[in-house]
């Protein structure tokens, strides 16, 4: 059904494999497209809790791929436009998904491929992982992924990373925000298993809920408004069939639907 990634399902978890090894799993409108279509795919899907994106081979994605670059450097603006908005509509999409999303990082993570690590909702590295936002260096800028680096690093880390283009380490990466764990190669998958089973144990509408009340209040003062709207939206999550269920599932002392 894909031409440049392919989707493995195992105990409510799907993993989406970048299979571009020979480039660096680096991006052409074939893989934008991909992208978009699985992660709708498996939006839909409700026996899938937890979406993981990973590349295959050595290294996770190394942005644009130098051929689709050739091609984009003789468009015209409108052809630029058309092809940054089929990235950014792929971006949401991944960012949107209504079930956990984690990035699984190892290698390098450049350009877009930070990005993608930006756009999901946790993201795991190797030690030897390297980031960068490097469009700088070929005298363009990462205005498309800018929306969700920038919520995971901030403006201040963003000023100098956006315009330095330098790459940084996986430790740094921690640092500022952009990974969520570290570990050596080898341990990606174990690492990835400690993360998923108390999201397994979540709610998987309460979860919706939570990532859309993040997004809902995020640098927004705390004032009258704020204060309103987070008291309705937990009185519409306490009066679904879900929250009945779990408060009932932990006064019985049973297990709630969601994990039977």
């Amino acid at each position: 059904m894909y031409q440049t990634l392919s989707i493995e399902r195992r105990d409510r978890v799907a993993t989406i494999w970048m299979d571009r090894p020979e480039v660096f799993n680096a991006f052409d409108e074939q893989l934008i497209a991909d992208l978009q279509a699985a992660c709708a795919e498996l939006d839909a899907d409700d026996s899938v809790r937890v979406v993981v994106l990973g590349g295959k081979g050595k290294h996770f994605s190394a942005g644009a791929d130098l051929n689709w670059m050739k091609r984009a450097s003789a468009f015209s603006e409108e052809e630029n436009r058309a092809d940054a908005r089929r990235f950014a509509a792929m971006l949401r999409v991944l960012s949107g998904l209504s079930k956990p999303t984690i990035a699984r990082i190892q290698g390098a993570a450049l350009g877009g491929g930070t990005g993608l690590a930006a756009a999901c909702d946790m993201a795991v590295a190797s030690h030897d992982a390297s980031f960068a936002t490097s469009e700088v260096k070929f005298g363009i800028i990462p205005a498309v992924i800018s929306p969700y680096v920038l919520r995971a690093i901030g403006p201040r880390q963003a000023l100098r990373y956006f315009q330095s283009g330098e790459r940084f380490s996986a430790r740094r990466a921690y640092e500022i925000g952009l990974v969520n764990e570290v570990c050596e190669r080898d341990d990606l998958d174990a690492t990835l298993a400690l993360l998923i089973e108390p999201l397994i144990a979540g709610a998987p509408r309460a979860q919706q809920a939570a990532k859309d009340l993040i997004a809902a209040v995020d640098g927004r003062p705390i004032d009258d408004a704020v204060s309103e709207e987070t008291a309705q939206r937990i009185a519409r999550q306490r009066a679904t069939d879900e929250a009945r269920d779990g408060i009932a599932a932990f006064l019985d002392k049973r297990s709630p639907s969601w994990l039977l």
